[in-house]
């Protein structure tokens, strides 16, 4: 996969995370996800923000584990432009849910979220599909398994 431009910023709500996920390796996942040039903020929030941002952008009154604000619509854009959302709480019960590691289960959220910045959705079963496939192609070339098999 060919390298695109990329500006990230990462802005984290916990220092210590800072430590499990540090930015070399969050730009790492996020330039295997990106297939145009980019401009993307990841912003770490603690569950009452990531519950204000969900109860305000989508009307759901809880905190999720990634929410992106994709900025550029127009396929002409130069590069994307997002803000990818992720709770920090949400994301470490998850992993511990599901067995994996922090790393595991958010290298699957940023590349969810930048997929999402990029046009991607899974409104419905096709789209689902499509995107779910080639996050878990990125995924495996990131060395982590598919996260869509138990």
């Amino acid at each position: 996969m060919s390298k695109h431009k990329l500006s990230l910023s990462v802005q984290y709500a916990d220092a210590s995370l800072q430590q499990d996920l540090p930015r070399p390796l969050l730009r790492r996942w996020v330039q295997a996800a990106l297939l145009f040039p980019a401009s993307l903020n990841l912003r770490f929030v603690d569950a009452e923000e990531g519950r204000a941002l969900n109860a305000a952008y989508r009307q759901k009154d809880y905190a999720t584990n990634v929410l992106t604000f994709a900025y550029t619509e127009d396929e002409e854009a130069e590069e994307t432009q997002a803000d990818i959302v992720l709770c920090n709480e949400v994301l470490a019960r998850e992993a511990q849910e599901q067995g994996k590691t922090l790393q595991a289960h958010c290298a699957h959220l940023v590349v969810h979220g930048v997929l999402h910045a990029q046009g991607y959705d899974h409104e419905d079963e096709a789209e689902a599909e499509e995107m779910e496939a080639l996050e878990a192609e990125i995924l495996a070339k990131l060395g982590f398994a598919n996260p869509y098999q138990e």
